[in-house]
């Protein structure tokens, strides 16, 4: 049983004559009846009855048509989805770290749809860890993602995006907000908050703290800096955070860490050699040209 069987006998069905399916189908006469009796025959059920010069479907051929109308119309709507994802009509997945979730994100895919020419394109918005970032990215989950770099993938293109400093947030009436010059080591002194220790901001903290031989105590872990944030305004803790625009809306103190700067970057992730629709390939390129100014 092929398509062009079905679209054969959903013709024949409708105009219940021979002679008209052939010419609106462009066949001749004898082929179309070879190919219907071939499907009466695979099916072993008869579909059409003659009356006179017309035809008509038998019980049997009405409750096939049936099927044959669904199987078409899922057939032309898939071919209608895949037209339209490869038109700039296209839809995005797009899958990143929480902590851009509240500015970073909606700002960028804002700007891109403000563009007329991508108008139309529609996104999913997934908010994961790094390491369920790349895995859903390598399982065609995601068309892209923005996480921090993870090394030995080599299915994955990781393009450096946003720099973000890391800075020492407190209450606002901590001991450190007239300390003056404030090192990494202050943490081990006072109860520290941090990020998830599974997520690329966590793993990052951490290497820090051994790379320094330091071992801070910590109250809690929180998946980004606005939770991170608001547990320090309340005086559970202080937080090496990246300096982003989240902590600025709560009454803390952002404190500059003093000597070389800690800089953790975000990377824009998506698979190596891998044919992508248009849209796809334009977020891509807009998010290169303009993601890193937000």
């Amino acid at each position: 049983m092929t398509l062009n069987q079905l679209t054969y006998f959903q013709t024949i069905a409708n105009l219940e004559h021979f002679r008209q399916a052939a010419a609106r189908l462009n066949l001749s006469q004898p082929s179309l009846s070879r190919s219907i009796a071939s499907l009466e025959e695979e099916l072993g059920i008869i579909l059409f009855e003659r009356q006179g010069r017309n035809i008509r479907l038998t019980k049997y051929g009405r409750i096939f048509l049936e099927h044959v109308n669904k199987i078409l119309g899922e057939v032309n709507t898939a071919k209608a989805r895949m037209q339209q994802l490869s038109s700039d009509k296209g839809h995005v997945d797009i899958a990143y770290v929480f902590p851009l979730a509240g500015h970073y994100i909606p700002h960028i895919v804002r700007k891109f749809l403000q563009q007329k020419k991508n108008a139309d394109v529609t996104f999913s918005f997934h908010q994961l860890h790094t390491a369920a970032l790349v895995e859903g990215l390598k399982n065609d989950r995601f068309d892209i993602i923005f996480s921090s770099y993870v090394e030995n993938e080599p299915e994955v293109r990781f393009i450096p995006l946003i720099n973000q400093e890391m800075a020492v947030i407190t209450p606002p009436e901590h001991p450190l907000k007239h300390k003056g010059n404030i090192v990494l080591e202050d943490l081990e002194h006072y109860p520290v908050i941090g990020y998830d220790r599974t997520s690329g901001l966590g793993k990052f903290t951490n290497q820090l703290y051994q790379s320094r031989g330091i071992s801070p105590e910590f109250t809690c872990e929180c998946p980004d800096e606005n939770a991170i944030s608001a547990l320090v305004e309340k005086d559970f803790g202080i937080a090496l955070v990246a300096d982003v625009e989240a902590i600025r809306q709560r009454e803390i103190c952002i404190l500059p860490l003093s000597g070389q700067k800690l800089i953790h970057t975000v990377y824009l992730g998506h698979k190596k050699d891998q044919y992508m629709i248009p849209a796809v390939q334009s977020f891509i390129q807009f998010v290169r040209k303009e993601g890193s100014h937000l």
